[in-house]
């Protein structure tokens, strides 16, 4: 899988700006800050999570950027997916030209790879990172109801 630090400095930057949503606009480089990432890599994301309407940016003195959603609205993967990062294990790119332009023995397995990671990357929400890292904070192990994703589970494999 090609997930790079574009997909994952995202996913780490719209965790950030989560556990401040509600409080005002937050700065880039207060982000860039706290998290070490660089302000001008953070602005190339952040063009592209505006475009995809996943934040929403305020301009001025006391300005920056805000969710444009509900954080239980927001996956993981729509933030991987918004700043262009490819979620593929397979060698070809999905296009089944990986073996003398045909599928190679394992696409199957690697097509089937990139479904379940997706599905889990979707399940998962910025919300549910946000209290798991709110839990850790406070030295709070945190509970997680997996009735929904067992039933899910289930219902796949029927």
């Amino acid at each position: 899988m090609r997930l790079t630090t574009k997909g994952r400095f995202a996913v780490t930057a719209m965790v950030d700006l989560a556990l401040r949503h509600g409080s005002g606009p937050v700065t880039l480089a207060e982000i860039s800050e706290r998290q070490k990432i660089s302000l001008s890599y953070l602005e190339q994301l952040f063009g592209k999570l505006r475009r995809r309407a996943l934040v929403e940016s305020v301009r001025g003195p006391g300005g920056g950027y805000m969710l444009a959603k509900d954080t239980r609205e927001l996956s993981v993967a729509a933030v991987i997916q918004a700043v262009d990062e490819p979620i593929d294990a397979t060698q070809c790119g999905g296009k089944e030209n990986c073996h003398d332009d045909g599928k190679c023995l394992t696409h199957d397995l690697w097509a089937s790879l990139n479904d379940h990671i997706f599905s889990y990357l979707e399940s998962v929400t910025l919300h549910q990172l946000v209290e798991n890292q709110r839990a850790k904070e406070a030295g709070v192990a945190p509970v997680h109801d997996m009735r929904a994703a067992v039933a899910k589970r289930t219902a796949v494999a029927a």
